[in-house]
């Protein structure tokens, strides 16, 4: 990095539609891992995804939603919204949906830091997507 310090202000526009269809607001970034704000329209369903290289910690600050996730024969769906955090290791599919009263908003931590290159590929999924 050129620079000591990161310091990022939450945008009102996002920078970005992540590879399943969320909203992405980057904010800081370090050697280690990066972090940013995704955003899934209230009443929408992400695409499934699986990530390659990357692992990611999730906590939801809006709305409410469930979690799907996937790896080795195990998965699960989780509840999720404000005060709920969510872990996604290296190899585990995932698909999340918004409730209809509100968008789902979380903020996640990206390690190693997001790549220039994509990361993130299509997966078998168990909701129909519309994002």
């Amino acid at each position: 990095m050129s620079r000591v310090f990161d310091t990022a202000r939450l945008r009102a526009e996002y920078d970005a539609l992540a590879p399943d269809g969320s909203e992405v607001r980057v904010l800081c970034r370090t050697a280690g891992g990066s972090m940013a704000q995704f955003t899934l329209p209230a009443g929408a369903v992400s695409r499934p995804v699986v990530h390659r290289r990357v692992e990611e910690l999730w906590f939801f600050v809006s709305g409410s939603g469930q979690f799907w996730r996937a790896r080795d024969g195990h998965q699960e769906i989780a509840e999720v919204g404000p005060g709920v955090s969510i872990s996604i290791t290296v190899g585990t599919r995932f698909q999340f949906r918004a409730g209809a009263d509100a968008p789902l908003v979380a903020i996640a931590v990206t390690m190693p830091p997001w790549p220039e290159e994509g990361d993130a590929h299509p997966a078998p999924g168990i909701w129909e997507p519309t994002a």
